[in-house]
C-alpha cells in the first residue's frame, strides 16, 4: 500500500530522512519510533504531499506522491487522515459540528452529513457527547473527536502524529485501543510515537528510526532505543 524506495528529505545541511526503504501493506498497523528529531514527522509529512523529497519514490495505492501535481493533492488526502498531537477543534462548534464541518468544507450534502455524523461518534464511543463543546471536554475526549473527523472521508489510511502526547495514562491507552479498533475495521494504521510503554503493550510492527534511518524493523515489536 505505502513503498518508501530510496527517499531522501533535508532541510538545508541537515538530513532529517537518509535513503529510506520501507513497505507497509494495507490492513497493518504500524508503530513508527523514535526520539524527537528521527524523522517520524518529516516520513508522515511525505506521505501526505505536505513536503517533497530530495531523491527517492513514495507511492501510495501506485499514486508517486513524489511528482503528484499539486491540483490532485486533496484527492490523495482524502485516502488519508491524519490526527496530530495538536488538536485544533474549532471552540465555537460542538462535537457534532466539529466533525460535520470536516464533511461540509468536502461538499457533502446536510442529508449525508445528519446520517453519517452520528455513526461516526458512535464509533469513537461519544455518541452521548454530540452537542458538548471543546472546553466541555476531557483532553482524551478532544482527541476523539479528532480522530472521528479524520475518518469522515473513510480513508483507507490513518496516520495518527504522537496522538497521545498531551494525554495522561489512561486517556492514553484509550485512544490507542480505538486506533486498534479502526484497524480491525480494515483501515491501515501508523501510529508515530515515543511512548515506549503503549508500543509494547500494542505488540504490532515496530518500525524504529534514529538519526534519519531505519534502524530496526519488527513484525511483533517493542520500543527499542
Amino acid at each position: 500500500m505505502i513503498k518508501f524506495d530510496q527517499v531522501t528529505k533535508s532541510f538545508g545541511k541537515t538530513t532529517a530522512l537518509k535513503q529510506i526503504s520501507l513497505e507497509i501493506h494495507k490492513g497493518e498497523f504500524v508503530s513508527l519510533v523514535g526520539q524527537s528529531g528521527a524523522g517520524k514527522s518529516t516520513l508522515i509529512s511525505l506521505i501526505i504531499g505536505e513536503e517533497k523529497p530530495d531523491s527517492g519514490r513514495i507511492l501510495i495505492d501506485d499514486i508517486d506522491v513524489a511528482h503528484i501535481r499539486r491540483s490532485d493533492i486533496p484527492y490523495l488526502r482524502r485516502k488519508i487522515g491524519v490526527v496530530f498531537q495538536d488538536i485544533k477543534l474549532l471552540p465555537n462548534r460542538t462535537a457534532f459540528e466539529n466533525v460535520a464541518f470536516a464533511m461540509e468544507a468536502s461538499g457533502e450534502t446536510n442529508s449525508i452529513i445528519k446520517k453519517e455524523v452520528p455513526k461516526i461518534l458512535e464509533l469513537v464511543n461519544l455518541e452521548d457527547r454530540s452537542d458538548a463543546f471543546p472546553n466541555e471536554m476531557s483532553g482524551g475526549e478532544k482527541q476523539r473527536i479528532a480522530i472521528a473527523r479524520a475518518l469522515v472521508h473513510k480513508p483507507v489510511l490513518l496516520l495518527a502524529d504522537e496522538p497521545t502526547g498531551n494525554l495522561d495514562s489512561i486517556n492514553a491507552w484509550e485512544i490507542i485501543q480505538l486506533l486498534l479498533k479502526i484497524n480491525k475495521n480494515g483501515t491501515t494504521v501508523i501510529l508515530a510515537t515515543h511512548a515506549k510503554d503503549l508500543v509494547n503493550s500494542v505488540k504490532k510492527r515496530v518500525v524504529t528510526i534514529e538519526k534519519g534511518e531505519i534502524v530496526l524493523d519488527q513484525a511483533k515489536g517493542k520500543y527499542v532505543l
